[in-house]
């Protein structure tokens, strides 16, 4: 597996058009081989800013790159200067290699 993760500062009072840019656009990653799956995580609020993570998880690297290099990619990150006042900076990527993976057992009832 191979995970992908954008850190955003949100400027206070900004939350609700932050997560609307998110929840309200159009997304082709299900439609995407290798794609596995999409989290957007609300974080801790200070004075400064709300932290928000989002995490993409991909099958392996050339899933997530053949992603990264396609007209969805650009289609999706299309309009997202429009809204460069609700950051603080442009949003931090870290990625990484599956090392582990221990899964959940099968619950019934």
């Amino acid at each position: 597996m191979y995970l992908t993760i954008n850190r955003f500062r949100v400027r206070p009072g900004q939350e609700d058009a932050f997560e609307d840019i998110w929840t309200s656009r159009e997304s082709k990653l299900p439609d995407l081989e290798g794609f596995v799956e999409f989290h957007l995580f609300r974080g801790a609020s200070t004075e400064e800013a709300t932290i928000y993570l989002s995490h993409t998880l991909w099958r392996d690297k050339a899933a997530f790159d053949a992603w990264a290099r396609s007209q969805n990619f650009r289609g999706s990150h299309k309009g997202v200067r429009d809204h460069s006042d609700i950051y603080l900076g442009p949003p931090e990527l870290e990625i990484y290699d599956s090392v582990q993976t221990i899964r959940a057992k099968a619950q019934t009832g």
